[in-house]
């Protein structure tokens, strides 16, 4: 059958409650395992495994297929490989490749699982675990004091002088699909791994541990070019459009400076059939004069963005999964939070960089917007907008701009 991906994702945990569709780098980290299994060419196929309706809704948008997991399966006290057998038993898989993904590494890499899937497919392994490269010298604690695991604490070789151990992560792991029916465990036979990168190497068990990831994610997503590929675009405008500041005239008058290549790049995405739309919580005839010369939508005076978005989604039939927010500050927050694309301008308010999914790298009112609508266009350019049917598997048990100003920059 192919290489098969399982993500196992129960909706109890008692460190992190509802830690599996919580948002890393603005996306719920099921979601982010089930699209680095679908960006691996090696997988074939998606399953994510769950007893919670949230978590299978998350995961079904993210494109995963759902095995409803029974509750005698899902407790605290039940093994991951008694939810990945019930998986195979699900989809009627006897061969090829199992690759076992944890929901709660969010940094997976679509090349490492690649490479492992090749090990146990082309015969180099059984079985194959991710790791990271050390040379951490390890300690035990004993009634007669501390005493060296992997070295004789009496000798302390250089670094170049050692071999390195490696730790596994729990990221991932990939298995002969017979072998592993027969072994019931998923080490056994030849036994390989891929070292990974150890910045990634982030396994969510508590609080803090959600934290420290939800901080590298801006680093980390940063390195792999975003697939923006959403139905419409919509934006902040202080801090967006402009650099967040204003010149004020003896009477009053505000004044801002716009960039030229932002109007060009909005202009473009209305002649791809983007919608876009200014929402802004300032009231000011500058935000409406704006969008009046752009030729798109603008809400302004509103203080709850995220009612007025889905107001607006909804009234257009758009959904909020396929649509871009681009903000800087906590009032852009609510948007952020129910967007799929949540995205941040540079220097934006701390709060913000944690929620986006992407970091745009020009500053606002410098060429952040021109930026987003060209990651947009490129990836309808890429994939065009149609989305694949998704479907549950249940228990085999049970029975613009105008020309003048913005067409030259």
């Amino acid at each position: 059958m192919g290489a098969i991906a399982v993500i196992p994702a129960r909706g109890g945990s008692k460190g992190v409650p509802g830690k599996n569709r919580l948002p890393v780098g603005g996306v719920p980290l099921v979601a982010r395992a089930v699209r680095s299994a679908l960006a691996a060419a090696a997988i074939d196929r998606v399953l994510v495994s769950t007893d919670d309706d949230l978590i299978a809704a998350v995961a079904r948008a993210a494109g995963a297929e759902i095995v409803e997991r029974p509750a005698e399966l899902a407790g605290d006290t039940a093994s991951s490989e008694s939810a990945l057998l019930h998986a195979l038993d699900a989809v009627g898989a006897q061969d090829g490749q199992l690759v076992f993904l944890q929901a709660t590494s969010p940094f997976l890499d679509p090349a490492d699982l690649d490479e492992a899937v090749r090990q146990v497919r082309d015969g180099a392994a059984d079985s194959v675990f991710s790791a990271v490269e050390t040379y951490e010298f390890l300690w035990r604690r004993g009634d007669e004091g501390a005493a060296g695991v992997n070295h004789d604490h009496s000798s302390r070789p250089r670094r170049q002088d050692r071999e390195p151990h490696f730790r596994e992560t729990g990221a991932f792991y990939v298995m002969d699909v017979a072998g592993f029916r027969a072994a019931g465990f998923r080490f056994f036979g030849r036994v390989g791994m891929v070292p990974v990168d150890p910045r990634g190497a982030v396994e969510i068990d508590d609080a803090g541990e959600l934290e420290v990831a939800r901080r590298l994610a801006p680093l980390l997503d940063a390195a792999h070019a975003p697939d923006l590929d959403v139905d419409a675009v919509v934006t902040d405008f202080d801090g967006v459009h402009t650099a967040d500041t204003a010149t004020i005239g003896v009477d009053g008058l505000e004044l801002v400076t716009v960039h030229r290549g932002d109007g060009l790049g909005v202009r473009l995405l209305r002649e791809a059939g983007v919608p876009v739309l200014i929402l802004s919580t300032e009231e000011h005839p500058v935000v409406a004069a704006r969008a009046a010369k752009l030729r798109v939508e603008v809400l302004h005076g509103q203080r709850d963005k995220a009612h007025a978005l889905r107001d607006w989604a909804e009234q257009r039939g758009i959904d909020l999964a396929r649509v871009a927010y681009v903000g800087n500050d906590v009032n852009d927050l609510g948007a952020l939070g129910v967007v799929g694309w949540p995205v941040a301008v540079p220097g934006s308010a701390p709060a913000v960089l944690e929620a986006a999914r992407h970091v745009l790298t020009a500053s606002g009112g410098r060429g952040a917007v021109r930026e987003l609508a060209e990651l947009v266009l490129a990836a309808r350019a890429r994939r065009g907008t149609a989305s694949a049917p998704h479907r549950t598997i249940a228990d085999p048990r049970a029975d613009g701009a105008d020309t003048t100003e913005e067409g030259t920059a």
